[in-house]
């Protein structure tokens, strides 16, 4: 569904970790590289769910995931259902580092919105505004498989 098929660069994996200034460990490497595989944000159980044949635990990856969030490496994110959510940080012709997200409200999925048409509105992110501070923006409707 989201996941893309690229090869996996694990040095360069490794690399970036380290020049987030964490050590580069089995677990980071796997987590780093399953959210690189991906489209969109994924929630801790769905990465969870994936690592656990490979003999991690479900503790461990959240303690990891929240570590390069912490280092800025991953976004995270929760879209008013009370799941968090990673997505790694990239900035790439068709996935700008700060965008908005939009989540079905039928299904659960959650899809990355990109585009000058949404560049005022995720431009206000980490700025205060009138009513605050912009945090994020979302996008919150039926999906094409649900409508």
């Amino acid at each position: 569904m989201r996941k893309k098929n690229p090869a996996p660069d694990l040095d360069a994996i490794r690399k970036t970790i380290r020049d987030a200034g964490l050590r580069s460990t089995h677990a980071r490497v796997a987590v780093l590289n399953r959210l690189q595989a991906t489209e969109g944000p994924l929630t801790h159980a769905e990465i969870a769910d994936e690592l656990a044949p490979f003999g991690y635990d479900r503790a461990t990856i959240y303690r990891n995931l929240v570590e390069l969030a912490e280092a800025g490496l991953l976004s995270r994110m929760e879209l008013g259902d009370h799941v968090w959510r990673f997505e790694l940080r990239r900035d790439s012709e068709d996935h700008e580092a700060d965008h908005t997200h939009f989540l079905c409200v039928d299904c659960g999925g959650v899809s990355c919105i990109t585009g000058l048409a949404l560049k005022t509105a995720v431009s206000l992110v980490g700025r205060r505004t009138a009513v605050g501070e912009v945090t994020e923006v979302l996008l919150k409707g039926h999906c094409k498989r649900c409508q």
